[in-house]
């Protein structure tokens, strides 16, 4: 190893030096004390002694990709000290070609002891924002029984609808906007708190002014993240919570613009709104509830079908329906007369 690569065993951040086949070359003091692995015993040991089953193996394989290509690579690891206690580092590694060899150069810096000690490993935030977003939208529900699995399996079907329309579209849509929609889904119905019960469950047609009165609370909902949202001083949630919006506001305009509360038509109501849309009528049909019957899932699919034009964006139910093998009926089916066609 030449001088210039020992270079950067001078820095205060620890650095791990390794050869063309990831065996440690040497590394420094600053290596040695977050790790706890003394210098000598680990010469000519694999870097990936260090290696916890906590870091995805997509972030290894996005890696490797890099490396083999010549090319530098930064990223976060959940690594594993000598005592087996677990840290996280920001990593970045760089080859360097010296002699007619390949070398990588790695500086980590320990992200437990940064200055203001509020680093969160990225899939650990995720997991906590879906939670307590569930937790919210169960605790504006709360007077609804089944609300927890309808919410739970809107999720669900949300998180496979995007994911099959990203790849059936060519939209090159990102993993953090795909995340924010399927979280947020279960957000879109939290106005329902603000609408009397003897309304919103009636089993019966609802008249014209009960009408009214349910297709609020879209802007209930809106209202209540905008509270929500104000008590906010940082951005831990404030991306999903945008995206909520957007679902909360916009999850009953229908592709032909007659829907509520603002009529929009076609691709100007929002994406995540279009497919959260699909999923909450589809889910509402095929649910046992006290005010409307159930239908099967070759019905619901039908009428999904049926409206594709119509209520619903028709490139997000061809994506629905390929996930169901496009299996359902074709015959004509009738929009319920209950308190759903409205909910």
């Amino acid at each position: 190893m030449t001088d210039s690569l020992r270079l950067f065993l001078t820095l205060s951040d620890a650095v791990i030096i390794t050869d063309a086949d990831h065996r440690i070359v040497d590394v420094n003091r600053a290596y040695e004390t977050i790790t706890g692995y003394k210098r000598e015993s680990i010469i000519g040991a694999k870097a990936g002694i260090v290696k916890s089953r906590h870091t995805s193996q997509a972030t290894y394989d996005s890696m490797h990709r890099a490396l083999d290509r010549g090319e530098s690579w930064s990223g976060i690891f959940i690594n594993k000290k000598s005592d087996g206690e677990l840290w996280h580092s920001s990593i970045s590694i760089t080859p360097y070609q010296m002699d007619g060899e390949r070398y990588y150069v790695g500086v980590f810096r320990e992200l437990e002891h940064l200055e203001e000690g509020v680093y969160i490993a990225e899939e650990r935030r995720t997991n906590i924002q879906a939670v307590l977003l569930k937790v919210l939208a169960v605790s504006c529900e709360i007077r609804d029984p089944a609300i927890e699995d309808h919410l739970t399996r809107v999720r669900d079907y949300t998180e496979s609808l995007i994911a099959r329309h990203d790849e059936r579209m060519r939209l090159s849509l990102s993993d953090a906007y795909r995340q924010s929609v399927a979280h947020a889904s279960i957000m879109h119905d939290i106005g329902k708190s603000g609408i009397p019960e003897g309304i919103l469950y009636k089993p019966g047609p609802l008249t014209s002014y009960e009408r009214l009165i349910v297709e609020m609370h879209p802007l209930i909902g809106v209202d209540i993240l905008d509270k929500i949202i104000g008590e906010l001083h940082d951005s831990f949630f404030k991306d999903h919570l945008s995206v909520a919006k957007n679902i909360i506001m916009h999850h009953h305009e229908k592709w032909d613009g007659t829907g509520y509360p603002s009529r929009l038509r076609g691709t100007d109501i929002p994406l995540e709104a279009r497919i959260v849309s699909v999923v909450d009528v589809f889910d509402a049909l095929t649910s046992r509830r006290p005010y409307k019957e159930t239908w099967t899932k070759e019905r619901a699919l039908a009428f999904l079908r049926e409206h594709r034009c119509s209520l619903f964006d028709p490139d997000v139910v061809d994506s629905f329906l390929s996930l169901h093998g496009n299996d359902g009926t074709t015959g004509r089916s009738v929009m319920p007369n209950t308190a759903w066609g409205a909910s």
